[in-house]
């Protein structure tokens, strides 16, 4: 395995008839999805792409994902990623910094990625449901031959660049090789999630996030089984097409979950095909594990990972015994291990942070050498996550090092929305804080100082901050200090925010 389309085309010629990529009604077949990507590749080469040149996707679950994703990588390039709800400005530093030549786009994202690209250069491809667009490459770039057979690429040459933020300074991007994820997708449709050709895979997870891309996409197309898509997750309509599709295996975060289960519809769902359930991206409340289990007669399996393991390092094995609240044991082909802070083992029962190491850990960070050294010091890549294991290998995370939110499976870091914060001219001091929501797990909340003589309201701030970010990552709860907690250096103390009543 050299690239990892290789593994679109062995399907195409196994079972090229089947349904691969389902969107409601309309049913894509392996052999038209091998095709569709085949022309796009075509096209890429045509218009200039080079083998390891870097292609962005801003483009919501559609089959042109898939189409995109699996063209760029038959053409040689590499896949950037992008959220569709990111603003001009977030788009373009990923266009500058990845040094993408193209943008697939979907059209409802074309403003803000066009703003981007008007400073970049980038050349945007405007994108219907199965892929470009008419009139998006000229007539010779059109009448490129596709290309059927991948471009030949080492197993380390890298695949994918997921940006993902770090607490400090600007988002990094995890680069992750072919061999990385198709390792980790056989991993986990093999030993997880024992995916076979006749499973149907609920595809509600963004593919633009790494669960969704690596445990969805890519396992389906490793083990020619469906994938049903839905643009954007809704619990009503995850519902009708768990019946309707007959979906066998759902993958989700713990959000997913809940907001299925509390549905007004949860009691007339047809779950009668649902075998496996796969849970991700944050704890998974054990009531709610233990309601849906109980409710949709499934098995849940809770796992832990992140963009720079491709993503997936532990898991709850089906065929081993599940310990609710835990994140499982590490994955065949990966270790894990709990560190103190200069990097020695942990004795046994006490708090560490996970260190990582195996064949799903990233090549590196894009162009940062020093952050790649700094996180992987010594082959074990440090995951900023700590947590306990038990005698029998299982981990539980108790805290995070680092004071990312997670509000529905999706990352938000505090830094980046405090610099927002401070870029309003009557904002003295800021700080963002986690907080606890039913629905979305965490949500962002912000604890804000005004400078003397301000007429700013808190909804003033708000919407100025909805404005300059994607709409997940804007503070749903913001509040007035006098001052924030400060240590003896001056430093912001997060930590001793909390908000008010």
């Amino acid at each position: 395995m050299t690239n990892l389309a290789s593994n679109l085309v062995a399907t195409a010629e196994r079972i090229p008839d089947k349904v691969g990529i389902r969107l409601d009604q309309a049913g894509v077949t392996w052999t038209q999805l091998h095709q569709a990507a085949a022309r796009v590749a075509g096209q890429l080469r045509a218009a200039g792409l080079e083998p390891g040149d870097r292609v962005s996707l801003i483009l919501p679950n559609v089959p042109a994902y898939p189409v995109a994703f699996y063209g760029t990588l038959l053409a040689g390039g590499v896949v950037v990623p992008m959220n569709p709800l990111l603003k001009a400005g977030e788009i373009q530093y990923f266009y500058e910094d990845s040094g993408a030549r193209f943008s697939f786009v979907w059209p409802d994202f074309a403003e803000e990625a066009g703003k981007a690209a008007a400073e970049t250069g980038t050349r945007l491809v405007v994108c219907g449901p199965m892929g470009p667009a008419d009139g998006q490459f000229d007539a010779s770039e059109s009448a490129a031959d596709p290309v059927l057979v991948p471009v030949e690429r080492d197993d380390q040459d890298t695949a994918v660049i997921l940006y993902t933020s770090g607490t400090t300074g600007k988002p990094k991007g995890a680069e992750l090789t072919h061999f990385n994820l198709h390792r980790n997708a056989e991993v986990s449709a093999s030993d997880i999630m024992q995916i076979g050709e006749d499973d149907v895979i609920m595809g509600c997870l963004p593919l633009f996030h790494v669960f969704g891309l690596t445990c969805g996409l890519n396992t389906s197309v490793l083990r020619g089984s469906t994938l049903s898509l839905i643009p954007r997750f809704d619990p009503a309509k995850a519902i009708e097409v768990l019946g309707r599709d007959h979906v066998t295996i759902f993958q989700g975060v713990p959000t997913m979950y809940a907001a299925i289960l509390h549905h007004a519809d949860a009691d007339r769902a047809d779950t009668s095909s649902l075998r496996t359930c796969a849970s991700g991206g944050s704890a998974m409340p054990e009531a709610v594990m233990k309601a849906f289990e109980e409710k949709f007669h499934c098995q849940i399996l809770e796992g832990y990972g992140l963009s720079e393991t491709s993503p997936v390092a532990s898991f709850n094995m089906p065929d081993k015994p599940t310990k609710p609240g835990t994140i499982g044991r590490a994955i065949p082909g990966c270790e894990m291990k709990l560190v103190d802070i200069d990097g020695n083992d942990t004795p046994p029962g006490e708090i560490g942070e996970i260190a990582i190491r195996g064949e799903n850990i990233m090549k590196g960070y894009w162009n940062r050498p020093e952050a790649t050294k700094e996180a992987i010091p010594d082959g074990w890549f440090r995951s900023g996550d700590l947590a306990t294991v038990d005698d029998e290998g299982y981990y539980t995370i108790v805290d995070r090092k680092k004071d990312m939110i997670i509000r529905g499976g999706l990352n938000i870091y505090p830094r980046e929305v405090e610099e927002v914060l401070y870029t309003h001219p009557e904002v003295l001091e800021a700080a963002v804080v986690a907080i606890p929501d039913e629905l979305m797990g965490e949500e962002v909340g912000a604890a804000v100082v005004l400078r003397p003589g301000a007429t700013a309201t808190l909804e003033d701030i708000q919407t100025y901050v909805k404005d300059r970010l994607a709409a997940y990552k804007y503070p749903r709860k913001l509040w007035l200090l006098s001052e924030l907690p400060k240590g003896p250096t001056g430093k912001i103390l997060r930590r001793e925010v909390r908000p008010s009543a």
